[in-house]
């Protein structure tokens, strides 16, 4: 089992940056694939970033070169900076993870509100 915890999220201005953390405890993510996901009000949830257990990266076009994501396995959290934020960030953002080996081992936090509004 593991647990995720978001924080980081909050209230921003357009351009503005903000820095999300997904805590993990319960069992080491050095065997996960991490993932940020978002779902805005009325719409499906969609995949933001992610990094493999060996630290590759894939972003979503509409994040790519403003959003990074990154993982720190000594203590078991993965982060997503976002930088030059829009109102179409304006989203619950969501930490994800997968098993490596065992893709049925995937588990969700309960999400960090982020709204982009002046």
């Amino acid at each position: 089992q593991v647990q995720l915890v978001e924080s980081g999220g909050g209230l921003v201005q357009p351009g503005g940056s903000l820095r999300l953390s997904c805590a993990a405890s319960g069992s080491i993510i050095g065997l996960y694939n991490m993932a940020w996901y978002r779902q805005a009000p009325g719409k499906q949830r969609e995949a933001v970033a992610v990094i493999t257990s060996g630290g590759r990266t894939n972003y979503a076009d509409a994040v790519k070169g403003r959003f990074t994501i990154s993982r720190d396995n000594a203590k078991n959290t993965v982060y997503l900076q976002m930088n030059s934020l829009k109102p179409e960030d304006t989203a619950v953002y969501l930490c994800n993870a997968r098993h490596l080996a065992y893709p049925q081992d995937d588990y969700w936090g309960q999400g960090t509100p982020v709204t982009v509004s002046s």
